[in-house]
């Protein structure tokens, strides 16, 4: 988790703080985090369901072609509760913990792109380890036929909140986890949980490769759930392990182009350096 944090950096410089300790707002640019003020006790009294045990903040989030966003995040990466053992079981450790929680720069990128992105009649997208799943939001909230996946046991709830906040209808998650062998025709794990199930026309997922994957369990996964025609957009942050990833995924056939997304430090923005990458089958 350190590496990551360190790696990819923080987006959002902080600018004030709230007078409650249950939340912190934020600000900056791209995207832009609108100056809030403290909130009151109804607003306090909302959020108890999402935080036995650590510490939530609330952000306005501006994403260029949508509304602003509300987004519901754990308030640092020193929150941990994990007191059934849900996240331990499926190999999450403390310290990985709240990675799901946070809003990080290549998350942003990603909802930024797909806001310039036209929707179609009958397209399929599909967010794999989508944490907050700013991007999904994004999609849903233009009328894309979007599904939100991660492994998090919290996942669900966060994202449950932040519809809420948003005044947003229902979406479509399920529980993504491509550590784990799953066959195509299955609908739900060993617990009981909906898994992703089907094949989609855009899989999209951000900050995904900063683990080793010698099993190539992430580029078989997407295998898995790829259309014939299927588009795949992944915005990783210039890792080390990117040319391994794209070796696996032109084992299953898959060509890869491009771009950098590379931003310079200005006003209280801060710099980014990473590329989207995007996949196709080569008969595609």
């Amino acid at each position: 988790m350190r590496d990551r944090d360190k790696h990819e950096g923080r987006l959002f410089k902080r600018t004030q703080a709230a007078g409650n300790r249950h939340s912190r707002h934020n600000g900056s640019r791209i995207p832009k985090l609108a100056h809030t003020t403290s909130p009151s006790p109804r607003a306090a009294s909302l959020r108890a369901p999402l935080m036995p045990g650590y510490l939530t903040k609330q952000q306005n989030i501006a994403v260029a072609g949508v509304d602003d966003l509300i987004i519901r995040s754990l308030l640092d990466l020193q929150q941990f509760s994990d007191p059934a053992g849900d996240a331990e079981r499926i190999g999450i450790s403390s310290a990985t913990w709240p990675l799901f929680g946070m809003l990080w720069p290549s998350g942003a990128h990603l909802a930024a792109r797909l806001a310039l992105r036209p929707v179609l009649t009958g397209e399929r997208i599909l967010e794999i380890g989508c944490g907050l799943a700013l991007a999904s939001l994004v999609g849903h909230r233009r009328g894309a036929d979007v599904t939100a996946s991660d492994c998090h046991p919290l996942t669900a709830d966060f994202l449950k909140e932040n519809l809420r906040l948003n005044h947003l209808p229902p979406m479509k998650y399920r529980h993504g986890n491509w550590s784990i062998t799953e066959l195509e025709d299955t609908l739900e794990d060993e617990a009981g949980r909906r898994i992703v199930d089907g094949r989609f026309d855009l899989i999209m997922g951000s900050d995904l490769l900063y683990e080793r994957d010698a099993n190539a369990t992430l580029a078989a996964f997407i295998g898995l759930h790829a259309s014939p025609a299927a588009e795949v957009w992944i915005v990783d942050p210039d890792r080390g392990n990117r040319a391994a990833f794209n070796r696996q995924m032109g084992e299953r056939g898959f060509q890869m182009r491009e771009e950098r997304l590379d931003q310079i430090a200005f006003d209280d923005i801060a710099a980014y350096k990473g590329r989207l990458l995007i996949y196709r089958f080569n008969d595609a």
